[in-house]
């Protein structure tokens, strides 16, 4: 395992690069006033982990794949796979969650009368003086009674802890309220679910804690283990979550992928950056790294999977956080453009990768 440094090295490149490019982009294209950043991260941060499962999965299933050995192919490229989301985890909860923070004005949702205006009038002339002084509002007399005071200080507390944010899933853009949900299960469980998703970081690394150790391993990991029906529900949970994520990310689709505010020139622009410049980038990364000996020595898998983590589309965690930042439905409507036209990118791509490795 020491001799995989250089995957999570490679995926903070990768968002090194993609970032850089991205900035590029969106300097050239413009994106509507609060969008600039957005922009950057959908082009820079791809995904690292359950589209790039998928397609081992599906290239290790054929006896005539490339790599040999049906077993082996997938055992060594799911385990590469999983070596580098710890480090996709740890990018998207710091670096990207900051760079969707919403703007000044506190939310994406921004009328275009509303936006800032760069040369201001400093003086009113005497036309744009209002004849009549405008009448103050009136001081709005507080409730005194004692269950007025009570949903005050309800008020207060969920306005100050953003207890919206905090219990709605971070996947699809719901609308519910506070007093919402249809009772305290369905909220603990929203709760939990963000609880999972926030830290899995930190469950990744706590993974890996367990397989390196041997005792642990016989005791969870192995097949005739004690604790083994722990492992087999974690499994059967797995792979039903990446269809489960699919189906969430289109719930910020219902008024239609052309709903956004990013509009087709910023749109086209994001998937041309991510699709098209991202991945010779990402090709001249690992080329360079293979001359210079940073690579396993006749490792071709460790090689390909390198190369997949700048080839993918936009993640989808990245959507979920977009959401979570109030920008969901821009980052719904993204992800479904980029993963329709990914179908075409990611098979000329993988071509010329097999073609370059053999």
């Amino acid at each position: 395992m020491l001799e995989w440094w250089f995957i999570p090295f490679n995926v903070v490149l990768a968002t090194i690069s993609g970032s850089i490019i991205g900035f590029v982009v969106a300097s050239i294209v413009r994106p509507p006033y609060p969008f600039f950043k957005f922009t950057i991260i959908q082009i820079g941060i791809g995904n690292i982990g359950n589209v790039p499962l998928v397609l081992i999965a599906a290239l290790c299933r054929d006896k005539s794949n490339p790599f040999g050995d049906s077993d082996k192919c997938s055992q060594d490229g799911n385990a590469y796979i999983s070596f580098g989301q710890w480090v996709g985890a740890i990018v998207l909860y710091t670096y990207v969650f900051q760079m969707l923070a919403p703007p000044s004005e506190g939310t994406f949702d921004i009328d275009d009368g509303l936006l800032p205006i760069k040369n201001a009038p400093s003086n009113n002339t005497a036309e744009q003086v209002p004849l009549l002084p405008t009448p103050e509002p009136e001081p709005i007399v507080a409730n005194t009674s004692k269950p007025g005071k009570i949903s005050e200080i309800f008020a207060y507390i969920y306005e100050k802890l953003k207890l919206k944010q905090i219990l709605q899933p971070p996947i699809i853009a719901s609308k519910f309220d506070f007093g919402g949900y249809s009772s305290l299960t369905e909220a603990i469980t929203y709760r939990l679910f963000v609880f999972v998703v926030a830290n899995c970081g930190k469950f990744q690394i706590l993974a890996m804690v367990i397989g390196a150790i041997p005792f642990l391993k016989k005791l969870i990991l192995t097949d005739d283990a004690p604790l083994f029906f722990f492992t087999d529900s974690c499994i059967i949970l797995g792979e039903a979550m990446i269809p489960c994520i699919l189906l969430a990310l289109g719930g910020n689709l219902v008024d239609g992928p052309g709903s956004s505010k990013l509009g087709l020139r910023t749109t086209a622009a994001i998937i041309f950056g991510r699709l098209v410049l991202v991945p010779p980038a990402g090709l001249g990364i690992v080329m360079l790294a293979d001359k210079l000996g940073l690579l396993p020595v006749g490792d071709k898998m460790f090689r390909f999977v390198l190369l997949l983590q700048h080839t993918m589309p936009t993640s989808v965690l990245a959507g979920a956080l977009a959401n979570l930042r109030g920008c969901g439905r821009e980052a719904a409507a993204v992800l479904f453009w980029v993963h329709i036209f990914a179908i075409l990118s990611m098979a000329g791509w993988i071509v010329l990768y097999l073609r370059i490795l053999f």
